[in-house]
């Protein structure tokens, strides 16, 4: 295979990838076909709260210094 039809065939490869990213980031889906989510309920936030709470009786305002390390 020559050098040149090797080369259009990779850039046209890439060419057609980028399109296909764009198609795929630009089209969203239609909010109507899908499903509603449930509402939160209680067991969902509390969930939610001791997952992303963190821990209130843990002393983090010292902290510990940062070296770099070269």
């Amino acid at each position: 295979m020559s050098p040149r039809i090797l080369i259009a065939v990779a850039v046209a490869g890439i060419v057609a990838f980028g399109a296909g990213m764009m198609i795929w980031v630009v089209v969203q889906p239609d909010a109507t076909t899908e499903t509603p989510a449930a509402a939160p309920g209680a067991a969902q936030r509390e969930h939610r709260e001791r997952f992303f709470g963190g821990d209130p009786d843990r002393d983090v305002r010292g902290g510990q210094e940062m070296k770099p390390r070269w």
